[in-house]
């Protein structure tokens, strides 16, 4: 767990981000206050236990976390949990020992690092709680908005304790509106927008939240004064606790039941609320994160033990069960938050206005506070998120929209869960329509069927693999690749096993493996040949080996290259070489003739000269990979944009030689063979445009550049005349695109579907 302590530049942060921290605090506290109150209420606790609850986890929970825009507190989703306990157990007392247990258990599974499940959760769950909590802030803040308050403000079930649920009350609240409170919201929801959009308002360093709530206060008195249905009633105002004095207030704590350290329901309650609020603590988490506009990440297992930490003081002092909270989390971050220090204020807020200004916090408007979140709702409820999801894909919107459902149909924590039941029979269905990938990959010693196993390999996945192995024919190869793979079932794993050392040896097929973790004991083989042997080279024709390198060329494109062990490669040819061709290319670091040509070692001669040209030593290395290595092909290969053939062309406009504008004195010999392109083409007419204009031609002088080099190999040497006119070898022309990656073969032997290469029996 990292350490809390502020570095230097952190206090720097700190100090810089203070103004907007200490306002998201104030706007916060202000939501928070009687979302503290309805939960208790809906949970059918002391009032005032929620409330401790919010200061809990505003001040220590804030001190203590990881994250810099979590908010914490009593929670929505823990309600059912902890009206049913507080029954269950038969007093809050004993309840609150559960509590102090829960917390913990929190501070047991957060040094055991068990945050990392939060790694597991998909984002298309993680979506939906955003959008679900959005459209369950409109549904349940658009009562309050017009006083209709017969809901407890922190309620977010659908199931409401009145035995009303979220659409009935809808229905409900035609005949419940009250004219003073309905004008102080939609006043307030006036207010928000146009200090949301008119850029004088928005640049104000006052913040919206607060002129709301002293504009409902302004309103409430204002309609008191005129009495009638205008006047808005105390059931329709914040309640808090009033104490006669501050002595008075902490006559208002309660503690746990220590007695009851021996009842096993208070151990049962414990474990379920503290596996509830851990987890309802990492979904939020995972949520706030997506909404932090740094995107800076939270640490999750240091989470578990800040809210640990926060539910064991709440125990002790009175408090309902705390947990990362995502309406007050979506609400700090929506107005501004940059650090921490914002949850702290709001925390600290919460504790002296409740302890020293009761009565004035009780003039405050349920309907000004609902407006705060009913924009918060259609924040988070964005129709571009919903839009977003729907161009992902059915696999990513359909859990996402079953997510938004099951949310708002039930409550926080069974939407998430019947979200991510979702989520695992969508990546079941995957794995079933696809559990492999299987294609055939054409390298020097035949065809090798390579099987791509998924990341996760459960036995559903058992009858594709058997089926796929089974269709493998006698004295095929078959690469399987569990490359990216982090689980395989242990009876795919006796399927491998079994193939690999009976039934393929059995049927003259043979097994490569690769990429299997340490603890399947299934070790890296190859058994296929990958490489360019004696053999090989012996029977193959100049047109097949021509048709190898188009086919590495079209894989280099399209990036299916062929699966190689390069150390294999290297140990095996360390004994001696027999490539297939030479090819002559330029010295371009876009150029290496390996990569585009999708070949691996010992497969070619490579010779590279700037502008790919010929001297009498480039020739002797041609001659010597030919007539004595025995390669079939010699590939002239020319390139897009060559940086020598630019200069050649540019040097043809100019007096000076290249050797005195560079000051190299041996580049002339490179210069001059390419200007040897130019000056014998259309018999030396061909004038070079202007510099503005130069790219297509210099790509046609590369390009002539090429058939001159493949002429000049037969005009200079008869060794490789002779061996092109006995068909032992071919010489051909190419240029090679460096914006696409595309080879363009020119001068090629007129024979284009060449006869497939012998297959190879001899291991590697």
């Amino acid at each position: 767990m990292k350490s809390s302590a502020i570095t230097p530049q952190e206090s720097l942060s700190l100090t810089a981000a203070l103004p907007r921290d200490l306002t998201a605090g104030l706007v916060v506290f202000l939501v928070a206050l009687p979302l503290c109150l309805g939960v208790a209420l809906a949970s059918g606790a002391p009032l005032l236990s929620g409330v401790l609850a919010g200061m809990i986890g505003g001040i220590l929970v804030g001190m203590v976390s990881g994250s810099h825009t979590s908010v914490s507190g009593p929670a929505a989703g823990l309600v059912a949990v902890v009206a049913a306990q507080i029954v269950s157990l038969g007093s809050f007392q004993a309840f609150l020992l559960a509590v102090v247990i829960a917390g913990l258990i929190q501070i047991g599974l957060g040094i055991a690092r068990a945050g990392f499940i939060a790694a597991f959760f998909p984002s298309s769950v993680i979506k939906g709680l955003l959008a679900a909590i959005g459209v369950i802030l409109i549904l349940k803040q658009l009562p309050h908005v017009v006083g209709h308050d017969p809901d407890p403000e922190g309620d977010m079930a659908f199931q409401q304790p009145d035995h009303q649920n979220t659409f009935s009350e809808l229905v409900r609240l035609f005949g419940g509106i009250r004219l003073g409170a309905a004008a102080v919201g939609f006043i307030s929801l006036a207010v928000l927008v146009a200090w949301s959009r008119w850029k004088p308002l928005k640049q104000s360093p006052v913040p919206a939240p607060l002129v709301v709530v002293l504009l409902g206060v302004g309103l409430s008195a204002l309609f008191k004064l005129l009495g009638g249905s205008w006047v808005i009633e105390p059931s329709h105002l914040v309640q808090v606790p009033v104490a006669e004095s501050l002595a008075g207030f902490f006559k208002f704590l309660q503690w746990p039941d220590f007695t009851q350290w021996t009842n096993p329901a208070v151990y049962t309650a414990a474990v379920t609320i503290a596996l509830v609020a851990s987890l309802e603590t990492l979904l939020n988490l995972e949520a706030v994160d997506q909404l932090d506009p740094q995107r800076r990440t939270s640490p999750a297992s240091r989470e578990l033990v800040a809210q640990g930490i926060g539910n064991v003081a709440a125990g002790l002092v009175g408090g309902l069960p705390i947990t990362s909270v995502i309406v007050r989390s979506s609400v700090n971050i929506n107005a501004g938050a940059r650090t921490k220090l914002s949850a702290i204020v709001h925390g600290l807020l919460l504790m002296s206005s409740v302890m020293l200004l009761p009565t004035w916090l009780n003039l405050i408007p349920l309907s000004c506070l609902a407006a705060i979140l009913l924009v918060t709702g259609f924040k988070l409820a964005n129709p571009a998120l919903v839009k977003q999801m729907w161009s992902e894909g059915r696999y990513q919107f359909l859990p996402f929209a079953a997510t938004v459902l099951a949310i708002v149909m039930t409550d926080l924590l069974v939407g998430v869960l019947i979200g991510l039941a979702i989520s695992v029979a969508f990546i079941l269905y995957s794995n079933m329509r696809r559990p492999l990938r299987v294609f055939v990959e054409k390298h020097l010693g035949g065809d090798v069927l390579h099987i791509e196993l998924a990341n996760q390999v459960s036995f559903l996945n058992r009858a594709a693999l058997s089926k796929t192995l089974g269709a493998v024919r006698r004295g095929g190869h078959v690469l399987l690749d569990a490359q990216s793979t982090d689980y395989i079932d242990p009876d795919v794993l006796d399927l491998i096993r079994e193939f690999t050392n009976k039934t393929g040896p059995a049927r003259g097929v043979e097994v490569s493996l690769l990429g299997f973790r340490n603890r399947y004991e299934l070790r890296d083989q190859t058994q296929y040949v990958d490489y360019s042997t004696r053999e090989l080279q012996d029977a193959i024709l100049p047109q097949q080996v021509l048709q190898i390198l188009k086919d590495g060329n079209a894989r280099f494109r399209t990036g299916r290259q062929l699966t190689r062990n390069l150390t294999r490669q290297m140990i095996a040819t360390a004994r001696g070489q027999h490539p297939l061709a030479v090819v002559l290319s330029c010295i371009d670091s876009r150029t290496p003739a390996e990569l585009v040509l999708d070949l691996g070692v010992g497969d070619i001669f490579s010779v590279r000269i700037a502008g790919n040209v010929l001297s009498r030593k480039v020739l002797g290395s041609i001659e010597y990979g030919c007539a004595v290595a025995g390669a079939k092909l010699v590939l002239v290969m020319g390139h897009t944009r060559c940086g020598a053939v630019t200069e050649a062309v540019k040097l043809m406009k100019s007096p000076k030689s290249a050797a005195e504008l560079t000051g190299c004195q041996h580049i002339d010999f490179i210069v001059t063979d390419i200007q040897e392109a130019i000056a014998t083409s259309n018999n030396g007419a061909d004038t070079p445009p202007p510099d503005a204009d130069l790219s297509a031609y210099v790509d046609s002088v590369a390009r002539r550049n090429v058939a001159r080099v493949v002429r000049q190999i037969r005009e200079q040497s008869t060794a490789l005349d002779g061996l092109v006119r006995e068909g032992r070898i071919e010489i051909v022309g190419a240029m090679y695109d460096v914006g696409t990656g595309q080879i363009e073969f020119i001068d090629a032997p007129a024979n284009s579907a060449p006869p497939e290469p012998q297959r190879l029996t001899a291991k590697a």
